[in-house]
């Protein structure tokens, strides 16, 4: 045993516990921490200009490798507070996170203290445990426990909140003998094993649907040996995306109102079962519970008990950690296959594939300004496979992720749930805080890019590179489509004359200047107005990355107004711009709401 201040054995638990990186901003309740941090100089710190971008650099830090959890640190009160989007971020998409919060004096706490704020109250909703602790010899034990809470069952974030006297205190532990407590997880039995998966056997058109805990489990690789195994086809949900390489010939597209493929609605309105392994049945996959479920047997696999039943009542449940569930399933289903009892679901799986290839939306527009689809082309051509995208909400997100390829898992990392705009900036620094090799492109608007620009102050400080591409079109793009529903376009206009903008580069009335204050906050910028402009300005912005180590912004200029195909039904999405079909015989008769004919009316003028 030996002596030493309260936060001084935290740090070493962090140590142990496996943390090396750590996202905050100081302050007097937490200089303690800090002054440990310092003294040690075993976790590298990375100072954020806004402490909500600091909780969301942690998200990214953690989202980018399993097994990461990534730390954020602030002061009393208000940094607490600012916490709360970044964790209500993490326990949405099961993201742990491990936020400490100084806070003043164990007797000033009931006397209106400065800054002093009943911040674990006020972070209980969105935690799997948020705590002030009072006594100084519990510290070392409620950082041990709260790493075991974070990454047992389903995973999440943890507020642990340390007065500043507590921190201070002198306490007697061993850090020698310290050890993580064991992780627990659920796992499903073999007789339930084989229970879903003879109901897969007898359905005749079954997809896997792959949620965001096939992730977290880091169990891709065994998704796609059971979907081979079986011929099943997979449709991954949005924080599932990348778990399947998008050219597989079983991944068959995504599902939803917004963030789908055209053939992936097609291929899921023609299922009659539905194996759910890892996802949650968020609504913007699912629209109304009774177009989705109508016709269709559903299996839920979750690692948490009390989401089977949530949304909707599956035919059969099994709460279990996905990975352990798909071992199983691939002992089984290969015993089976052994023994002939699997079907053959070529036919199926064939149909879902032409279904893939023909029904797809039209991407190449050479007008100027830009149409959005092109710059996804664009993108397509220019990132390659190991590209990692980073982005949460917004008509960019929605058109990426209808235009895009992802490969890989941890290769779409997405604020899913919760979707807090300025969420992507930070979190794509703390992706590049994680791994220093990765290819990073960040995909915004020009609102969520404008909501934490600061950070990007914080990748130049720290030497964190990456690409960050920005959709102007000078609107809140998402709302101001939403608002078509009440006849309005009110408040949603980013545009302006700026007084300062160079007439040669920058289009009249854009407002904002994003390459000019990415360049005033130590970053470079690229601006692109034209299609002749795209092949250049993507080598450009990687040679400027390269040389100066920096992030880029690579801002495209586009039409102000256009509308990204969603709807309100799964069967019933208005596409608005053009569809291509590559086989114009395709036979969708049996298929609800996918005729190829829908089209969603005259194209909508532009804004003065």
């Amino acid at each position: 045993m030996a002596k030493m201040t309260a936060i001084e054995a935290a740090v070493l638990v962090l140590e142990k516990e496996g943390v090396t990186t750590a996202f905050g901003v100081p302050g007097a309740a937490i200089n303690p921490l800090y002054a440990a941090l310092e003294k040690r100089r075993t976790i590298r710190h990375i100072l954020g200009r806004h402490v909500e971008g600091a909780s969301h650099m942690a998200e990214g830090y953690t989202r980018a490798e399993a097994g990461n959890i990534g730390v954020c640190i602030g002061t009393s009160g208000p940094a607490g507070t600012d916490m709360i989007t970044g964790l209500y971020s993490a326990i949405a998409d099961s993201i742990p996170i491990l936020c400490i919060t100084g806070q003043a004096p164990r007797a000033r706490l009931h006397k209106e203290d400065f800054q002093a704020v009943d911040i674990a109250a006020i972070a209980a909703p969105v935690t799997k445990w948020a705590t002030t602790v009072l006594e100084p010899g519990q510290v070392p034990r409620v950082f041990q426990k709260a790493f075991h809470l974070m990454r047992s069952g389903r995973p999440g974030p943890v507020l642990i909140d340390l007065p500043v006297d507590v921190q201070t205190s002198v306490i007697e532990f061993d850090i020698e003998t310290y050890e993580p407590l064991a992780v627990w997880k659920p796992a499903a039995s073999r007789a339930q094993i084989e229970r879903a998966l003879s109901m897969l056997n007898e359905a005749e058109r079954p997809l896997i649907v792959a949620g965001g805990g096939i992730i977290n489990a880091d169990a891709s690789d065994q998704l796609v040996q059971f979907a081979e195994i079986t011929g099943v086809p997979v449709i991954p949900t949005l924080m599932g995306w990348g778990c399947i390489p998008d050219d597989h010939d079983l991944m068959a597209g995504m599902v939803g109102l917004q963030t789908s493929h055209r053939y992936g609605n097609a291929t899921f309105m023609a299922s009659d079962f539905v194996l759910g392994i890892g996802n949650r049945w968020a609504n913007r996959h699912t629209g109304s519970v009774d177009a989705y479920t109508k016709g269709r047997t559903f299996v839920h696999v979750d690692i948490e008990a009390t989401q089977i039943g949530r949304v909707f009542n599956p035919d059969f449940g099994i709460t279990s950690d996905a990975k352990a569930a798909l071992d199983l399933f691939i002992e089984v289903a290969l015993e089976w296959r052994d023994a002939g009892k699997l079907k053959d679901r070529s036919a199926w799986a064939g149909r879902c594939l032409h279904l893939k290839k023909s029904m797809l939306r039209k991407s190449h527009f050479d007008q100027v300004p830009l149409k959005p689809q092109r710059i996804y082309q664009e993108m397509n051509e220019a990132f390659d496979r190991d590209t990692c995208y980073v982005t949460t909400i917004g008509l960019s997100q929605i058109a990426g992720a209808q235009f895009l390829h992802v490969y890989k898992p941890r290769n779409w990392i997405n604020c899913g749930q919760a979707g807090p705009l300025g969420w992507t900036l930070p979190a794509a620094l703390g992706v590049r805080a994680a791994d220093p090799d990765r290819k990073i492109v960040a995909l915004s608007g020009d609102y969520d890019f404008q909501f934490l620009i600061e950070e990007l102050a914080v990748g130049a400080q720290h030497k964190l590179p990456y690409l960050h591409v920005v959709i102007n079109n000078s609107y809140l793009g998402l709302i101001r489509q939403a608002q078509r529903g009440f006849e309005i376009d009110f408040e949603v206009s980013l545009a302006f004359d700026n007084i300062n903008a160079d007439p040669n580069t920058t289009a009249p009335g854009y407002g904002v200047d994003h390459c000019a204050v990415a360049e005033g906050l130590g970053c470079k910028a690229v601006r692109v107005t034209s299609p002749n402009e795209f092949k250049e300005a993507f080598e450009r912005a990687h040679a400027l990355m390269d040389e100066h180590q920096v992030p880029v912004v690579l801002e495209f200029i586009t039409e102000r107004v256009t509308n990204i195909a969603m709807g309100t039904e799964i069967h019933n999405v208005n596409e608005f711009e053009e569809i291509l079909c590559l086989d114009p015989n395709l036979d969708l008769s049996d298929v609800e709401g996918t005729g190829l004919s829908e089209h969603g009316g005259k194209k909508e003028p532009q804004p003065a």
